[in-house]
């Protein structure tokens, strides 16, 4: 399975896990408000069985609902009127009773407003034994007044909202639990999904050092048995082509393998560097240098454009030298017929060495991996371009090391352009 495939998978297991924790947040919020009707419910059945205990309407026949009302719709009061003010202890005693028969297990502060003397004749707090807030008083001061021109009763639960919640236990655990089994989850497929990427860039990485290996070596077998041969040396010209065979073979692989452990020793995020007063213009010119078999090989046209007067920067010669030996490699082994344009200059407070060629270029979706240690652009099973994506990677580290920044642009079949920037400062 590869890592694109896996990611879709891990993309739909993400889609699903929304759509779960959605619908339980939903069932959550219907289980309150189920819960915070079924609270309403029972108290109105407490106030009712309260009225028949101790008479407080003169007019039995009256609807409950038109004496029992929420002030300012604050769901934390209950006032029910009550044309018989009944004393203190037969009031709470049989709300107590009421409660407990009805479920309403949780603190409450009540009041007996007379209307003519416009004042509280009475207020009493009834905590709950089963409540955990039990012989906690409500925060200190009197009842609030919401004066209907009637003599009644308010009822205040403080705790209302707490004790909704402690009937909700169940369903808020189980709610945690599965945030808690969705969220190791998908720790579980990211990891997943990276072990995945890594073993692919590894398994691409084993490719690339197959394929840049076995030619070199190839021609070198063939070459040394060619030099095995008696008749070899009566054609000197013969013997001559193959040592420089061999040479040439042998010198790309030690520069293959120094490459490789050049990269493996530099491990840490930031590359140790000297810096200097270096003219841009000769380091370009040594760069150029170092690339010219292949320059002569592929028969390409490279333009420099470089400012005489503004070539000067403070960098490490040899990393910088080595980040446009890398660029230049890339931009000759990625064209055709490459033409090259290598540019200087001064931007605000940065100096810029330019790298534009005309190659195959890189589509937009791979352009934030490509600096990547062992990352190649995606090319199917081709292996026509050899390398072991080391080259980008080390380029963005001498670069950091100086403070600067990378900035490509790029366009499949047109070209790409590397502009690597280092402060002046």
């Amino acid at each position: 399975m590869r890592s694109s495939t896996l990611k879709w998978i891990v993309l739909s297991a993400t889609f699903l896990a929304a759509i779960v924790v959605t619908v339980q947040l939903y069932w959550l919020k219907k289980v309150y408000s189920f819960e915070q009707r079924q609270f309403n419910l029972n108290v109105v059945k407490s106030i009712r069985g309260l009225f028949e205990d101790l008479e407080m309407n003169d007019a039995p026949g009256t609807n409950l609902q038109q004496l029992i009302n929420k002030p300012d719709n604050n769901d934390n009061y209950f006032l029910f009127k009550a044309d018989t003010i009944p004393s203190k202890d037969s009031l709470v005693y049989y709300i107590q009773d009421e409660f407990a028969d009805f479920g309403v297990l949780t603190d409450c502060k009540l009041g007996a407003y007379n209307a003519a003397k416009k004042q509280y004749v009475y207020e009493e707090f009834i905590p709950a034994p089963a409540s955990r807030y039990a012989g906690v008083k409500p925060v200190a001061g009197g009842m609030p007044v919401f004066d209907d021109g009637s003599d009644h009763i308010l009822l205040y639960f403080p705790h209302r909202h707490e004790y909704i919640l402690e009937q909700m236990d169940f369903w808020i655990v189980s709610t945690v639990v599965l945030f808690l089994a969705l969220i190791g989850l998908a720790a579980s497929l990211f990891y997943f999904y990276r072990q995945k990427f890594l073993a692919e860039i590894q398994k691409d990485f084993v490719n690339n050092f197959t394929h840049e290996f076995k030619t070199p070596l190839a021609v070198m077998k063939i070459a040394a048995d060619v030099l095995e041969q008696d008749s070899i040396a009566r054609q000197p010209d013969r013997l001559q082509r193959y040592a420089n065979i061999i040479k040439n073979q042998t010198e790309h692989l030690q520069g293959q393998v120094e490459r490789l452990l050049r990269t493996a020793s530099i491990e840490s995020k930031d590359l140790p560097i000297r810096k200097e007063d270096i003219d841009a213009h000769q380091l370009i010119e040594q760069a150029l240098g170092k690339v010219q078999p292949l320059i002569d090989q592929k028969k390409a046209r490279v333009d420099v454009k470089v400012e005489e007067s503004n070539s000067r920067v403070q960098a490490d010669k040899a990393h910088l030298e080595l980040a446009v030996v890398n660029l230049l490699e890339n931009a000759l082994k990625y064209s055709a017929e490459p033409h090259i344009v290598v540019e200087t200059g001064q931007l605000e407070d940065e100096f810029f060495i330019s790298v534009k060629d005309n190659g195959v270029g890189i589509e937009k979706q791979y352009l934030k991996n490509i600096f990547k240690k062992f990352y190649r652009v995606p090319t199917g099973d081709i292996h026509n371009v050899k390398g072991f994506g080391l080259g980008l990677d080390f380029v963005k580290r001498i670069i950091d090391a100086h403070k600067g920044k990378i900035k490509v642009n790029s366009l499949p079949g047109i070209g790409t352009e590397f502009r690597l920037f280092i402060p002046l400062n």
